[in-house]
Order: structure tokens, then C-alpha cells, then sequence
């Protein structure tokens, strides 16, 4: 684990320009050499917090001459965003990046890794020692220092040097003024504060992350309104911790600090907005000061994360998330009467170290009280360095594994319950673009967060070789980032299905 006491390097404001402009002159170079521009493609792993990087790293490598490439394979430079929290996210990062090696030749594609994983000293030597063909590490959060460091692998010779480690270097200034380039315009993810101080005994985030820091309040709404002026429907207000926003200011002497629920509200009342949502509330912060600004504010989701991870007082006290389950029920009860129809979700770990029959059967009864409307479900994962990674016993795996079975089984139903209730109403959906599972069928979001498939066409283009050698427009029905109203017909467990109803 990188240490906090660590000496940092920082790229300022010149540097960072200076470096933009380097890999320009070499991608303009490429331009006129080839005669198409070099390639990108990041892979993300992980949290939005981890997307909004990607975003950003995204901006950077298109201010610089870079464009989207179709797949690794196909690319000229390939970024791997990294997640720590759980063993599968570290697993599939190493398989991915193992697959690179069979198609590297002479050099390309350049290879990068940054992100959470990039911050424990574990995975930096992995790297290093077993994949050595990867061109540059960089910490999380260190979107600014990627100009540096592809200047500094595309203007060296590859062959003769190992992995460049710029894990300890940091950049100056605020994410206000970076490009930013994201895959749906109608959606903005942005951060309000970075890092973590909870420390839940199986977390690694306030390692891999460091303590908290809430960005500038005008910047953060500066940055909201230039989304939405932008096309923005959809607002999501990053943290670890949200409801701890401005704490950390406090702490500092500004007394006056804005709080989250200042923040939101201010937030909420930007014209052109559609939705403002926020991604993750903890228990121990949720103030009645919040509860009243979402009672009042119609722009804000009618929905809220909040993870439970346990309805056992003893779990959650060895987990260290200073709440009781008496506290938690207290906050679902405020929030169902302050907003008619609110959707709650949560998460939840199952085989928490040392956790007993009674203390699984305790979160089945939170559970049946609150009626989630989904769950995201764990098996408890252990994480190097953590408290509870040494409490760990292998050999309870089979009796965790049933008790997961069983958890899921009973959220699935409530999950069901919540969405049929939907069934023969028509809502309000925000078109995100074709379905995942079915590029026939359209997707989207209703306000309260869940997910629709719906169909109807897109407005798109396309050229048609038979019918004319110009471009044809074809007139569809909806476009990305409208909101349209949407029957919904028929409920699954994850999802609602429904057909689009049209404007008369």
C-alpha cells in the first residue's frame, strides 16, 4: 500500500500545456505520415467514479489528435482504468491485459494502466515484473498527468527501458478546465469530491483514493451548467461519499462551507435539467437537512442508493460503518413519506468475516422491512490491506455461498413486486439508445432510475448503396437524450418492458 507520507511529484498548469502540445505535434505528424489519426481505447473498470476518469482521460487524448478506435486490436494507444474493491475486478484487469501481448508489434499499441490498483504497491510490482510490455502506470484520479506520460513513451525508444512509473505524480488545478469527452452527451457524470475517511474494515478505497476533498462549489455547478448547456438531461453528482461533502472544508475553518443538500438543491433548480442524481449516500450522513431538499425538489431522482451492507448491529459494528439497523429502518421511513413513489436500492455483503446464522437472518429481516426495490448482492470479497482481509476464514465458503443464494432469491422477489407495479402505467423515460440485449429495441431510464426497454426506432443515418450514392436521412422516432413517454406492458426482476406512446 502506497503510503500517504509518500513524496509527490505535480504536473502545473504550463506543464500540463506544455506536454498537450508535444503529443499534438507528434499525432499531427502521424496525421500526415498515415493519413488518418491515431487510435484510442479504454478499458474501465469499476465505479463511475472510475468512468468519470475515463471521460476525462478520454478529453484529453481527443484535445491532443487522438479518436475512438473499435477495439484494443484495432487501436494505437489502449488504457486500462483499474478497480480495487473486488477480486473479480483485479482478475479480469489481468486477463485483458494478458491478451495484449500476442498483438503488440513493434511497439504498438502503447500500452497504459492508471486507476485504483495502480495505488498498492502489489499490483504496481505485477505489472512490472509480469507485464512489462505496459509503457506507463499512473495512480487514480491522475487524468492530468497522462499528456507527460504519453509524451514521454512516444518520443523514447521503447525497446530499451521498463514500464515508466508515474505512480506518486499528481496534477495541479481543478477538473473544471479539462476536456472532458463522454460516450452520451444527455448524461454528465461530475465529481464533487474525491476520497474517502469512513474506512469500512473490508474497504480499500480510502488507500486507493486517499482521504476526502470536496471540489470548489461554483466549479462543481459551473461544470453542471456547461453540461446541461450542452445537452445534459442527466446530471450524476459523484463521491465516495456524498453527504459528506464539505466536511473536510469545515474542518478547515469555512464554517460556511456549503453542505449536500445546499449543493443539490442549487443544482436541481439549473434550467433545461431533467434529472439530477447522486451516487453514494452513506447511512451515518443522510441529514433530515437532505431528506427535506429531496421532499421538495421535484428535478431530484425519485430514487437513492443507500448500502446497507448488513442488517446486523454486530456485523455492522465490526465493519465499522458506525449505524445500527434501528438508525437505518429510521432513514428508509423518512424517505418513503417524504416522497411519494421513491425508489431505494442498496448494497449488500454476504459471508462478512465472522458472520453467524442469527446475523444473516437479522439482514433478512431489515431487508423484509424496507422492501428494496433492487440490491446490488456480494459475496464478501477480502482486499489486501484491509482489517477484515485477516479475518477471513476460506473454509466457510459453501454455508456463504447458500446464504447468498437465498438473500438473492428473496430480493428478486421484492424486485419483482416493485416493478409490477408499473405494469399498465405509462412513465416518463430518458432515451439512452438501443437495448444491450437487443439491438432492436430502444433503452432508457425513468426518473426514479429503472431501467425500460421499449420499442421504436432512433433518429440515425445511414448510406445506402443501392438506393442513392449520397446519404439518406431517415426519419425515426425518438432521439438519444429525449424524454418520451413510455407504456409499460410487462415487469421483470431487472428491468420493465414497454411500447412507445406517441405525441398526438
Amino acid at each position: 500500500m502506497k503510503s500517504e507520507c509518500d513524496e509527490k511529484k505535480y504536473i502545473t498548469e504550463h506543464e500540463f500545456d506544455e506536454h498537450i502540445a508535444i503529443v499534438k505535434d507528434w499525432t499531427d505528424t502521424f496525421i500526415h505520415d498515415t493519413g488518418d489519426a491515431p487510435t484510442y481505447y479504454i478499458r474501465t473498470f469499476g465505479c463511475q467514479q472510475n468512468d468519470r476518469d475515463s471521460e476525462l482521460a478520454a478529453g484529453i487524448l481527443e484535445e491532443m489528435g487522438f479518436r475512438p478506435g473499435a477495439s484494443p486490436e484495432a487501436s494505437d494507444v489502449v488504457l486500462f482504468n483499474t478497480c480495487s474493491v473486488r477480486a473479480n475486478a483485479d482478475n479480469r484487469f489481468y486477463g485483458h491485459l494478458g491478451s495484449l501481448k500476442p498483438i503488440r508489434k513493434g511497439g504498438r499499441p502503447l500500452i497504459g494502466v492508471f486507476g485504483c490498483m495502480m495505488e498498492q504497491d502489489i499490483h504496481v510490482n505485477a505489472v512490472k515484473r509480469t507485464f512489462n510490455y505496459v509503457d506507463f502506470i499512473l495512480g487514480a484520479g491522475t487524468a492530468r498527468v497522462l499528456p507527460y506520460a504519453l509524451s514521454q513513451t512516444l518520443l523514447s525508444d521503447r525497446t530499451k527501458r521498463n514500464t515508466i512509473d508515474l505512480t506518486d505524480w499528481r496534477g495541479l488545478g481543478d477538473d473544471t478546465s479539462l476536456p472532458v469527452w463522454r460516450a452520451d452527451p444527455h448524461r454528465a457524470l461530475v465529481t464533487i469530491m474525491t476520497g474517502c475517511n469512513n474506512f469500512c474494515s473490508y474497504c480499500i478505497v480510502p488507500h486507493t483514493r486517499g482521504r476526502e476533498q470536496s471540489r470548489s462549489y461554483e466549479m462543481i455547478v459551473e461544470e453542471s451548467r456547461r453540461a446541461v448547456a450542452c445537452g445534459a438531461k442527466d446530471i450524476m453528482l459523484l463521491g465516495q461519499n456524498v453527504n459528506s461533502y464539505g466536511n473536510d472544508l469545515r474542518r478547515r475553518g469555512e464554517v460556511d462551507a456549503p453542505t449536500f443538500a445546499t449543493l443539490l438543491r442549487e443544482i436541481s433548480h439549473i434550467e433545461g435539467l431533467w434529472v439530477v442524481r447522486y451516487m453514494t449516500s452513506h447511512p451515518k450522513d443522510l441529514s433530515d437537512e437532505l431528506i427535506e431538499v429531496i421532499r421538495r425538489e421535484p428535478r431530484i431522482e425519485s430514487h437513492i442508493h443507500l448500502p446497507l451492507q448488513s442488517g446486523s448491529d454486530r456485523v455492522l459494528r465490526r465493519m465499522n460503518r458506525r449505524y445500527d439497523s434501528a438508525h437505518y429502518l429510521n432513514l428508509v421511513r423518512k424517505l418513503r413519506s417524504a416522497r411519494d413513489g421513491i425508489t431505494i436500492t442498496t448494497d449488500l455483503i454476504v459471508g462478512f468475516p465472522g458472520e453467524t446464522e442469527e446475523d444473516f437472518e437479522a439482514t433478512l429481516r431489515v431487508m423484509e422491512e424496507a422492501q428494496f426495490d433492487a440490491a446490488f448482492t456480494f459475496l464478501y470479497s477480502p482486499r489486501v490491506g484491509t482489517p477484515a482481509a485477516d479475518w477471513y476464514e476460506e473454509s466457510h465458503e459453501e454455508i456463504v455461498r447458500k446464504r447468498f443464494q437465498r438473500l438473492v432469491e428473496y430480493q428478486n422477489e421484492c424486485s419483482l413486486a416493485s416493478n409490477k407495479k408499473l405494469e399498465g402505467q405509462v412513465v416518463e423515460v430518458l432515451v439512452d439508445g438501443f437495448s444491450r440485449r437487443d439491438e432492436t429495441i430502444l433503452s432508457g431510464r425513468t426518473h426514479d432510475d429503472r431501467l425500460v426497454n421499449f420499442s421504436g426506432l432512433l433518429t440515425s443515418s445511414f448510406t445506402c448503396q443501392e438506393c442513392s450514392p449520397n446519404e439518406v436521412v431517415v426519419p425515426h422516432e425518438v432521439n438519444r437524450g429525449d424524454v418520451v413517454q413510455v407504456l409499460i406492458e410487462s415487469a421483470g426482476i431487472y428491468s420493465l418492458d414497454g411500447k412507445l406512446i406517441q405525441d398526438n
